[in-house]
């Protein structure tokens, strides 16, 4: 909490400082290096915060310093291009987002581009779904990144984006160098929700590719299982969103179900030996995929499964081992 504390009260100082250079008229466009200097190092986990920070502490700093409505000859308020992504007004947010070019300044001021997409205007929706895959054409992957493990987790339940919204996130996930980052990412995360990153980032073939990779290499055993999962299915699975379904109508009461989508995966490797690899992995989380798909696709494999299922009994997690148990009983009993 008290870093937290510290970080708002460098932000609001540069905000303030940006908008002196505002009220002052010296500048064409105002200098917000100081703010994208303090914002870079901010969290990206906390943004609705942070952007209802940036939006009442710079209008009311324009406000307090604005000049007598008389001063006719007053020169107009510059134009603001990262800052007034936050604006109150709408038609200035529309109008930030149809004149930026070139790349964002840092992984925050990304991310609120990113948050236009669930924009309560619909206008601005249309300007960011315009402008962001052009903007992350020419921003850092590694800063594009940054947003997408921090959006993709929740997206879905962002309630005002349409499909086509949704469109303009896979188009930049789509991007080559950045699916080269995203993979490297998921490769190399230690903690945070990297299962939902890959699962939310299925809905593009950006990853196919890599799933072989990421399933033999990937340091959080929960990737691993799940990129296992989707080669040994031969599809993948993602939430596309929620819906309210009624349980009982008469005491009001039900609850949100999530929407799930799948596709087919553009990538083919061998059943058995991605099976054997699964089945070997030093984690039981991931030796217990192998199992549940080796009962699953007994008839299929043939005699290669008994060595399979033995591996499997004789492992040392009680779970991985009763799949391993069950499956030998199939083979001896196959009307089990």
């Amino acid at each position: 909490m008290q870093y937290q504390q510290e970080d708002a009260e460098e932000v609001l100082s540069a905000v303030r400082q940006v908008a002196q250079s505002v009220s002052s008229g010296r500048e064409a466009v105002a200098d917000i290096s100081v703010l994208v200097a303090v914002t870079s190092n901010l969290s990206l986990t906390n943004l609705d915060m942070w952007e209802r920070l940036l939006r009442w502490e710079f209008s009311r700093e324009l406000k307090a310093s604005m000049p007598a409505k008389w001063i006719f000859w007053t020169q107009p308020t510059p134009f603001l291009a990262w800052i007034d992504l936050c604006s109150e007004d709408g038609f200035k947010r529309e109008k930030t987002l149809r004149t930026l070019s070139g790349a964002a300044p840092n992984s925050f001021f990304f991310a609120i581009a990113v948050r236009r997409l669930n924009d309560w205007v619909p206008q601005v929706r249309e300007a960011a779904r315009a402008k962001l895959p052009i903007i992350a054409k020419d921003t850092d992957p590694e800063l594009v990144v940054d947003v997408l493990c921090a959006t993709l987790p929740h997206w879905s339940s962002w309630g005002r984006m349409e499909d086509k919204d949704k469109q303009a996130l896979v188009e930049i996930a789509s991007i080559e160098k950045v699916g080269h980052s995203l993979k490297s990412r998921i490769l190399s995360a230690t903690s945070g929700p990297m299962v939902s990153v890959l699962s939310q980032a299925a809905c593009t073939e950006t990853l196919d590719r890599y799933l072989d990779e990421i399933a033999r290499k990937a340091i959080q055993p929960s990737v691993r299982a799940k990129a296992y999962k989707c080669l040994l299915e031969g599809k993948i699975v993602w939430c596309d969103g929620r819906k309210w379904e009624w349980t009982d109508k008469r005491y009001c009461k039900g609850q949100f179900k999530p929407i799930l989508c799948e596709r087919t995966v553009r990538v083919t490797t061998p059943f058995l030996g991605t099976l054997e690899s699964a089945a070997m992995d030093r984690s039981p989380i991931v030796r217990r995929v192998a199992g549940e798909m080796l009962i699953r696709e007994l008839e299929k494999i043939g005699t290669e499964s008994l060595g399979l299922a033995e591996l499997l009994a004789s492992d040392p997690s009680p779970s991985v081992a009763e799949r391993g148990k069950f499956a030998l009983k199939k083979l001896v009993n196959p009307l089990l």
